[in-house]
């Protein structure tokens, strides 16, 4: 099963500068997990046909680490900002997982292949169901905390889950649709009380015995499903194998993100996104490096700065929301404990931005461009030049070429659609389709090419460089937002007779939601700003909060094709300035 080609690589490979800061680390890792991969990463072996990331990655740290060759850093460190704090080490990591992995299969009576809700905030319980899930082959599904009732009976119903797992938030949101989700048998509860109609997993897990054979999984069997927001229609489902999030790491992980045992990472990703996955379960874990993580309510500057004053983290991952917050302080007046890379993703950044932390902290901020379909598809790696305004090279495994709508290859500064190279052998980290909808996975494709959506350019060096979205998807703070989804909660409203949503450009968020709004009939309010407030409200209430319109237009009618669609490129390039 060789899904890639091995010039790819070795091509790769040439782009290691002399003095890598990881070198020093290398006798230590004689024997460590990524080394033993080694053959496969020159092209010598084959990829395995069985794969557990929690077998042969974590327990394999595990006894690394109780034989002495690891150095004393936790695997994950967590903390609140209320004086709570969690560290485990690889070994208590695999106990603990052991311990859930049969309250999901002895309690709720899950077996491989069943699918399993997961909607919680930062907490440790998170990694812990995450580990377990892969240790019995059932398949997790993550949710970001912001989740109305609506977007979570979508989600049971679609994905057939017969299992959830959410906190004393959420729950009352899951009772109100439960009764309409048939496949749904068992609620467990992250909580210190109790609730009727739940399992406590807190009680459940620390009563279970800490034995468990971990399950048998092919590289190509489902681990994760990410719900992704389209421009039309509801969220698709994107699932990944052991393979493209466990086994693929092993390939290639160490460029974006540059990681030894003796690091500690932060990534600030939600945990429904798949950047969470990447950033804060497989990709540092690969390489024995302790996950660290904030259990923040939300982002705000002075908590994140302080916490890298105190704690020894080397790598900060951000959302560009993040950095543009954070230059916006005095830095000098905050001394960072260890802070040595840093990283930003989810949208493009800002080069006044990046010079900004530049010159405030010494430090650069390396981008990186990904898609839940793939994950990292190009990067600004350690040790490569950078070029402000660009998001890299591409990711090793990955073919990344700028081609036309017929899918021909076109030169460098020629504008096009960023797409990764599929056929003939469809490359390790590739998503394995959309679940029950073939129709949408054959769209995504164009010859020979999975077409990302995104318009962009490469120049001579082979750095990409992102214009825009080629489709109708917003990304604000990081987050992908369906326009589909928000106008469908707009439209509920008794004073809009129709509505568009499109993106406005925001100095601090990137890119906000702005909805063009089009009034009943029947409704002549006396105050549009208050109308607006309310519309606004409507939709907090009626979906993930994250999603509302911080902008409101009202307009008389919509710019409309002659077949009536709704022409959104042209409220947007008008919003934008492109007209």
């Amino acid at each position: 099963m060789k899904l890639f080609k091995l010039q790819t690589l070795k091509s790769f490979w040439t782009l290691k500068p002399p003095n890598r800061t990881f070198h020093g680390h290398l006798r230590l890792l004689a024997s460590d997990v990524y080394s033993q991969y080694e053959p496969i990463r020159q092209g010598q072996q084959e990829i395995p046909k069985y794969f557990n990331f929690a077998s042969d990655v974590l327990d394999k740290w595990s006894e690394i680490e109780k034989a002495g060759r690891r150095p004393s850093n936790p695997a994950f460190w967590w903390i609140n900002g209320k004086g709570e704090e969690v560290k485990w080490s690889f070994e208590e990591l695999g106990f603990l997982s052991r311990k859930v992995a049969n309250v999901l299969t002895k309690v709720c009576g899950l077996q491989k292949g069943d699918r399993i809700v997961v909607i919680l905030p930062r907490v440790p319980e998170w990694w812990l169901v995450y580990v377990a899930c892969i240790r019995a082959g059932v398949v997790i599904i993550p949710g970001i905390s912001q989740l109305s009732a609506r977007d979570i009976l979508y989600r049971l119903q679609a994905s057939k889950a017969t299992c959830i797992i959410t906190s004393d938030a959420l729950a009352p949101a899951v009772d109100s649709v439960a009764s309409e989700c048939q496949f749904l048998k068992t609620k467990l509860i992250v909580s210190k009380g109790s609730r009727e109609g739940w399992l406590n997993f807190t009680d459940l897990y620390k009563n279970q015995s800490g034995d468990y054979s971990c399950i048998k999984t092919r590289i190509q069997d489902p681990m994760t499903i990410f719900f992704t927001s389209g421009t039309t229609g509801s969220p698709k489902m994107t699932e990944h194998s052991q393979g493209s999030l466990g086994f693929r790491p092993l390939l290639s992980e160490r460029y974006w993100l540059d990681l030894t045992p003796s690091d500690v990472i932060w990534s600030t990703a939600d945990t429904g996104w798949i950047v969470a996955s990447l950033g804060s379960v497989f990709d540092p874990w690969v390489f024995g490096a302790c996950i660290f993580v904030h259990n923040l309510p939300q982002i705000e500057s002075t908590a994140i700065l302080n916490t890298l004053c105190r704690f020894p983290i080397h790598t900060l991952l951000g959302a560009p929301t993040l950095f543009r917050m954070l230059v916006q302080n005095d830095l000098s007046n905050y001394k960072f404990m260890n802070l040595k890379h840093c990283l930003s993703g989810g949208e493009p950044l800002n080069p006044e931005v990046m010079e900004q932390w530049k010159n405030k902290t010494g430090l650069d901020i390396h981008e990186i461009y990904g898609q839940t379909e793939m994950g990292i598809i190009c990067s600004v790696f350690k040790g490569v030049k950078i070029k402000p305004g660009s998001m890299g090279k591409a990711a090793p495994l990955y073919d990344v070429q700028i081609v036309d709508k017929n899918a021909n290859i076109l030169p460098p500064g020629q504008q096009g659609e960023i797409a990764v190279r599929s056929k003939p052998i469809r490359p390790l980290g590739f998503f394995s389709d959309y679940v029950d909808n073939p129709k949408k996975t054959a769209e995504s494709e164009r010859g020979d090419f999975y077409v990302t959506g995104d318009r962009g350019t490469v120049d001579e060096d082979g750095y990409f460089h992102f214009i825009a979205r080629d489709d109708d998807i917003i990304i604000s703070s990081g987050y992908r937002i369906g326009p589909f989804e928000v106008e469908s909660a707009l439209i509920e409203h008794p004073a809009v007779a129709e509505t568009a949503v499109v993106s406005s450009p925001d100095p601090l968020r990137g890119e906000v939601v702005k909805a063009f709004v089009v009034l009943s009939s029947t409704f002549s309010p006396n105050d549009l700003e208050s109308l607006s407030r309310d519309l606004q409200e409507h939709v907090k209430k009626t979906t993930a909060p994250y999603k509302y319109p911080r902008k409101v237009e009202f307009v008389q009618e919509l710019p409309k094709t002659a077949t009536g669609k709704i022409k959104r490129n042209e409220l947007r390039n008008k919003e934008w300035g492109r007209m």
